[in-house]
Order: structure tokens, then C-alpha cells, then sequence
């Protein structure tokens, strides 16, 4: 059957149940395009491509680094040939960390060599290694516990072992040893701090991730460990003889950089000032290659909105593709597209914002957060994506990190959820390289952007604003 002569069968379907489009501001034939470009995308769509190009022809993208810039120009060039009818830039603004050199070896009472990453932000040992005694923790919470000056000149160690899920909630509930265990270790006394990482590969590759420190607290180096090296520490600490660790980091933070957000969009034949916008991070850790976390992202939604674009007819309002950068260090890119659109007042022209940062794992759920006269739209989306093996669900969900910020402004926004059953397997480590990518499972979730963006931005229903949930 044709294209044109299947989405005609569509729309003489949606004839019969008009009732289903009530309140939505949609018709059959808009719902009928949405069903095309889903199966459209499910036969094949340029997502694998493009996640495949930039691993290849840029790779590692860590923020403020030569390849950064790289992937600026790259993506610029991929939109433009994309065919978005408009392709620019904005500036983001962060300062710049750099690794250098990162190893670590038990000294005694077992000699051996341990799988190390240092995390993001962290300072270095100096000039040379540091070596000092291990004191473990189960999580922490014991380091926060711990009595005062009972790590003067030892080195922290915090065992806890992060959860696996299919929606990665074990993820939040170990972060904490990652982001503030150095503040807390080094509140007691520690010269440094270790930390199994926050991830549940069993695989002897080190997650890395960002952490913090505080202004009125020293800084102290901090690593990851890879699981099977927090295993073997736990086991010499459990002998109960003194643990010696040598902690060899090179790293720095230097000055400010500016890069980009990379911006795409199909502009509205309507409503071109009202904006639907979805997307990914344009950055990367520096250990893999970026694919999942988040070249797919990028791929996913660049795929997606040039689908829209092929269409004879563009939908009312404006679907906006959004590279983010600098997301791994703090979310920089998300902060600067919400500040600058808060500026110009533009926060109301924003109709429904969605990302993909969670993998390449098919997506399983939509959820949204919109005001309560926008929900037949989302319903109405939602029996378009069924197909897909999507259910709609009316309560829970997020918007994605750098969607976050313009949401917490008042934007609503929608969530297409992915298993994320191994994600964290990869996250962040060495691992994560295109290997690890079905190619069509992006298909499927190209299907389920396209689909939804296209209606969101077809429909004339004002999905209004709601509350930000709570984030991890």
C-alpha cells in the first residue's frame, strides 16, 4: 500500500470514533500523519547514522576541550544537512576541567594495582602520588556520621553499591557518594576519597561523573573505583589489617570556555513563535565515545525533527531540536537556553519540551506534565505510540536534565521513558562505545518523538505549565 492510500485507511479509521479527538484540537488527518511518520520511522530511520558519525568522526566530547568545538561544528553541519530550515548557535559559559593522569595500587598488605577514574571537578594529589591508610564506609551516611578529625591523614572509602532498575531509580540513592563524598570526607580530616562507582556493571571499567566541593571545605582528590576493584578493597579491608592505598591523580580546573548549544528547527506555518523542543547533550566524558550517553540522545531527536520536516506541510508551531552542551558538569547548556528564553519572556511560547538522555533502550512509557485541559492531547498521543509497546501514564515521570531548568520557569513538558535496564552498565565508563547501540531500537524511539512532536505541535490546546517534580 502507498504512503498516501495508508494514511487515507488511517483517517477513514479516526472517522469512525470522532469521540477519541474530542477537546484535542486535533482531526484524524493529523492524527493519521502521526501514524505515518511513526511507521515511516520504524521501517528505517537515520538515527543509527548520525549517533554513528559523530562517534566515528569526532568521538570523546568532553566539555571545554578541542573536541568540543569539533562537535559544534559537526552538529551544525549535520542539522544544516538534515534539512532544519534554520541551524544556529548560542553560547554557553563554564569553566574547564581537565584529566591528565589517574592510577592507584594497594601498597600493603596485598600488593596489587586497582582500576581507577578520577571524577569530574576533582583536584589532583600534587607533584606526586599520595599514600595513606583506607578507612571504609558502607555508604554516606556513615561517612557523615563518622567522629570529627577521625580521618586526619587517611584516605575515605565508600562501599555502597548502586541498584539495578528498568527506570535507573537505583541511580539517586547512590549518586550522593559521588557528588558530596569529598566535602564529607574531607570535613573529617581525609586526605582524599574513593568510591565504588555509581554504576552495576560488573565489568573492571571505572564510572566517572561529576562531583562537588564547597567554598569553606578543603579539596581533596576523589576517584571511582570499577566494581570488581571495590570488591577486592572491601575484601583486604574485611582482613582486618591496615589497608595502604597510593593515589596517583593528575587533573585540573582552568579558566572559563564558551561553547554551544546547537539549535535546529522546523519553523511553525502558523504559530512559528510557539516552540515544542526535544533533544540531547552535544557532550560527553572523556573515557568512551559518547554513544549512549548522549550521542543517541542527539541522534534520536535530530532524526525526529528532520522526519517532521520532510512532511509537504509543516505543523502550526515551531519543533525545535536542541544539542545541548556542557550537560555532564552541571547542566550548563539547559541553564543558559532557560535563562536566556526567561530574558526575553519567551518561557510561555514554550508549548512542550521532551529530551532523550537515557541510552539508546527502547522507550516504554509517556508521562507528562501539563495542565489538566492539555491531557486529551497527551491521550490522544498516547493511543499513537500503543503500537509502539508505549503506555501512557498519568502519574510520575520527569522532564529530562537540561530540560529541567526552563521547566522549573514554569514550561511543561513531556517524558518518553527507556529501559534502562543496562544503561548504567555503560554509563559514564569506557564502555560506552556504538557497539552497545541497537539500531533499532532507535528506530523505535525516532517513532515515538516523531509522533508526539509533531502532534504537540499541530494541535492548538495550550498545554499550560505545571509544577516540576522533585529531581534525585
Amino acid at each position: 500500500m502507498s504512503f498516501a492510500k495508508t494514511l487515507l485507511a488511517l483517517s477513514l479509521s479516526f472517522a469512525l470514533a470522532p469521540a477519541a479527538l474530542a477537546d484535542t484540537g486535533l482531526d484524524a488527518g493529523d492524527i493519521a500523519v502521526a501514524e505515518g511518520l511513526r511507521d515511516r520511522a520504524m521501517a528505517g530511520s537515520q538515527a543509527w547514522s548520525v549517533v554513528e558519525s559523530l562517534t566515528t568522526e569526532v568521538g570523546p566530547r568532553l566539555a571545554g576541550t578541542p573536541a568540543d568545538a569539533r562537535a559544534v561544528a559537526w552538529a551544525k553541519a549535520k542539522f544544516t544537512a538534515m534539512g532544519f530550515d534554520k541551524v544556529y548557535l548560542e553560547p554557553v559559559t563554564f569553566p574547564v576541567w581537565l584529566r591528565h593522569r589517574e592510577a592507584a595500587e594497594v601498597v600493603s598488605p596485598f600488593p596489587q594495582r586497582l582500576v581507577v577514574t578520577a571524577l569530574g571537578g576533582s583536584v589532583g594529589t600534587g607533584d606526586k602520588p599520595l599514600e595513606a591508610e583506607v578507612v571504609e564506609f558502607s555508604d554516606l551516611a556513615a561517612l557523615i556520621n563518622a567522629p570529627e578529625g577521625s580521618l586526619a591523614g587517611k584516605i575515605a572509602y565508600v562501599s555502597n553499591r548502586m541498584v539495578r532498575f528498568k527506570d535507573g531509580r537505583g541511580y539517586g540513592p547512590a549518586v550522593g557518594a559521588r557528588s558530596n563524598g569529598a566535602v564529607e570526607a574531607a570535613k573529617k580530616g581525609a586526605l582524599a576519597i574513593v568510591i565504588r562507582s555509581i554504576g552495576t556493571s560488573s565489568d573492571r571499567f571505572a564510572h566517572t561523573g561529576t562531583m562537588r566541593y564547597l567554598p569553606e571545605v578543603p579539596r581533596i582528590p576523589a576517584a571511582a573505583l570499577s566494581n570488581p576493584d571495590a570488591d577486592l578493597l572491601s575484601h583486604m579491608v574485611a582482613r582486618g589489617q591496615p589497608v595502604r592505598l597510593r593515589l596517583d591523580i593528575s587533573a585540573e580546573t582552568i579558566g572559563d570556555y564558551t561553547s554551544h548549544n546547537v539549535i535546529g528547527e522546523i519553523t511553525g506555518r502558523e504559530l512559528p513563535g510557539e516552540v515544542v523542543t526535544l533533544g540531547g547533550h552535544l557532550d560527553s566524558w572523556d573515557l568512551g565515545t559518547g554513544a549512549i550517553d548522549d550521542g543517541a540522545g542527539v541522534a534520536i531527536t535530530a532524526a525526529a525533527g528532520a522526519l517532521i520536516g520532510e512532511l509537504e506541510r509543516a505543523p502550526r508551531r515551531t519543533v525545535r531540536v536542541i544539542a545541548y552542551a556542557n550537560e555532564e558538569q552541571g547542566l550548563y547548556g539547559g541553564k543558559a537556553y532557560a535563562e536566556a528564553r526567561a530574558a526575553a519572556g519567551q518561557v510561555p511560547a514554550h508549548q512542550l519540551g521532551a529530551e532523550s538522555d537515557f541510552g539508546a533502550g527502547r522507550v516504554y512509557a509517556l508521562r507528562a506534565g501539563v495542565d489538566a485541559a492539555a491531557w486529551p492531547v497527551i491521550a490522544a498521543i498516547g493511543e499513537v505510540l500503543a503500537p509502539l509497546g508505549i503506555a501512557t501514564e498519568t502519574e510520575g515521570g520527569s522532564p529530562g536534565p537540561d530540560v529541567g531548568p526552563i521547566v522549573a520557569k514554569g514550561a511543561p513538558w513531556a517524558q518518553l521513558a527507556q529501559d534502562g535496564t543496562d544503561y548504567f552498565d555503560y554509563h559514564h565508563t569506557a564502555n560506552d562505545t556504538l557497539d552497545k547501540i541497537d539500531p533499532k531500537a532507535l528506530d523505535q524511539q525516532v517513532a515515538a518523538y516523531a509522533a508526539l512532536m509533531y502532534l504537540a505541535a499541530e494541535t492548538e490546546v495550550d498545554f499550560g505549565s505545571a509544577p516540576a517534580p522533585k529531581q534525585p
